[in-house]
């Protein structure tokens, strides 16, 4: 590591602070897991209670709606609410064209199956997602892949706790696909919602909190820019008169 690498003190005492604040906006706090959570909690509960597809699914897709229209609102990021809208749209849109219940939870979990081999296949490669996902939130962009050695490691763990914890969850999930009926499935997915997430977020940040402090590309960028600026202004001092009278001279 250069002198620019190596963290100092200041900087190592707020890793964690810094850490927790990255992962919350990340992830979307408690009310990014609400909005995780809610379209298929009134989904299942709907279905539950009338065994009736099509006003579950109107519900789940209007809730999730509703939502982003509230975030826009109060003038608030979007991502996680969108990303819900679009979410529950598919699953409404499977569940249509096959007349089956079960199939409003099928684009989900194809998803975290999809996203649990992503982490373990790009830590394989050397680029853990998680490092791709919060290096631009912490501000190191991919400074970490070759500058930082202790902070790739403690992405590559982070990473592969989030591949085998949604593996984990597929596990579970893509049985009672096949062998429960939709209330079972669509309740144990509820359940399975929070926790598995909450126990990746949490392993992050152990693993982040105790990495070396994440470099801060752009501030570097900055001071390169600034001392470019200085170096410029020096010179011309040094030819006797200052950048902007030569030009009007010359002019």
């Amino acid at each position: 590591m250069t002198s620019l690498d190596k963290p100092t003190e200041d900087t190592q005492q707020d890793s964690r602070a810094v850490t927790e604040a990255a992962l919350f906006d990340a992830f979307g706090g408690v009310r990014g897991m609400v909005e995780t959570v809610l379209p298929g909690l009134l989904f299942v509960t709907i279905y539950t209670i009338n065994k009736d597809l099509h006003s579950a699914a109107i519900a789940a897709l209007a809730v999730s709606l509703l939502l982003v229209v509230v975030r826009l609102a109060m003038k608030d990021t979007v991502k996680h609410a969108f990303s819900g809208v679009f979410g529950v749209a598919f699953g409404v849109v499977f569940a249509m064209m096959t007349g089956n219940a079960k199939d409003f939870y099928l684009p989900g979990m194809l998803y975290t199956l999809g996203l649990g081999l992503a982490y373990i296949i790009t830590t394989l490669a050397g680029v853990p997602l998680i490092g791709l996902i919060l290096g631009p939130v912490f501000k190191e962009n991919l400074s970490w892949r070759t500058r930082n050695p202790g902070r790739k490691q403690a992405y590559a763990k982070a990473s592969w706790a989030w591949g085998l914890i949604l593996l984990a969850k597929c596990a579970i999930l893509f049985p009672l696909y096949w062998w429960a009926d939709t209330t079972q499935l669509g309740w144990v997915l509820v359940a399975l919602k929070i926790p598995p997430f909450l126990l990746a977020v949490w392993l992050t940040w152990v693993f982040l909190a105790k990495a070396p402090p994440p470099i801060d590309v752009f501030a570097e960028m900055e001071a390169a820019e600034k001392e470019e600026e200085e170096r410029k202004a020096a010179l011309a001092q040094e030819h006797g008169e200052p950048a902007a009278g030569r030009h009007r001279r010359e002019g």
